[in-house]
């Protein structure tokens, strides 16, 4: 039997009561189980955090000994017990090392999505499918107005211009996805990676992940080349150059309302899209599903005669 309140949510996130942890904390808890290592999932200073390696790389990168306590490694598919509720990841497609949490208990099966991705990319594992019960999914572009372009198309906009270019993308994930793409389609561009975008980067290849060729960003560099120069930054840096002379900006994102003033409109995104999440819930075959980050309203309406959707937000 399905427990209505197996997850429930509260100021500090995705709470289980029945195995006593969070499912991605907004604030440090006793114990944490962590989808993936973006600073909206993943908080520093946790006592007890179950991740993935790469998830667990990139904590410790960005908040140093304030990481969190105890830090329990686990391989996809591995099953453990987080008292008395079995747990285990499965690949989630959206950025390095993240994961969708399974969770079994008293014969249900629930299935926490975090973010994901179905598109293909080659910086991260690919996303996989299992069955369950209960289906959380995040409803970040639940909307059947959204769906996004292919990645590998969108990419070859860059090569529209021969104007050196900034490039303003998220430091984990989308940043390598970029690096790759670029490597792959726009032979002619010249990478540089903003400094703080570098460990991020590194860690992606201490994984075994190939991204092709990228250089740290050098003023100078890119003074004396003005053509195919393609200057990657973080979201903060991209903002504050908004004055910026001498290149186009760009910015990296699926979100339609942060594209609008740019001359170049690139709709990159590492979440699913309406089509994937209804695509998703074929797959997974639950009985209900719950919503999660964003808006559920338009799966509760799509469904209102076939499946329960439940809004947790």
């Amino acid at each position: 039997m399905i427990l209505e309140d197996f997850i429930e949510i509260d100021k500090t996130g995705l709470f289980c009561r029945y195995g006593n942890f969070y499912l991605d904390p907004k604030e440090a808890v006793k114990n944490a189980v962590i989808s993936h290592a973006h600073g909206d999932h993943a908080v520093g200073g946790n006592h007890n955090v179950y991740c993935t390696m790469a998830t667990s790389l990139f904590m410790h990168h960005r908040y140093k000994k304030f990481a969190g306590g105890e830090f329990y490694i686990m391989e996809y598919h591995q099953t453990f017990d987080v008292n008395g509720v079995k747990v285990s990841f499965i690949p989630a497609g959206h950025i390095l090392g993240s994961a969708m949490v399974l969770m079994q208990y008293e014969g249900v099966k629930y299935l926490y999505t975090g973010d994901y991705k179905l598109q293909p990319d080659k910086t991260c594992e690919p996303v996989e499918f299992v069955e369950a019960d209960v289906l959380i999914t995040e409803t970040t572009f639940a909307d059947p107005e959204t769906q996004h372009p292919i990645a590998e198309e969108e990419i070859i906009k860059l090569s529209s211009t021969t104007s050196n270019i900034m490039l303003g993308a998220y430091a984990l994930g989308k940043c390598q996805r970029l690096i790759s793409l670029m490597n792959d389609y726009c032979t002619e561009k010249r990478i540089l990676v903003h400094y703080s975008m570098l460990p991020f980067v590194k860690i992606y290849e201490q994984m075994g992940v190939n991204l092709g060729k990228y250089e740290i960003y050098d003023r100078k560099v890119m003074k004396n080349n003005h053509t195919n120069m393609v200057y990657m930054v973080p979201p903060m840096v991209f903002k504050s150059y908004f004055k910026a002379i001498n290149v186009i900006r760009i910015f990296a994102t699926g979100w339609k309302h942060l594209q609008s003033s740019h001359e170049i409109q690139l709709y990159i995104s590492d979440h699913a899209d309406w089509n994937d999440i209804i695509l998703t819930i074929e797959k997974v075959k639950p009985k209900q599903v719950w919503t999660n980050h964003g808006n559920g309203y338009h799966l509760k309406k799509h469904y209102e005669k076939s499946l329960v959707v439940k809004l947790l937000n």
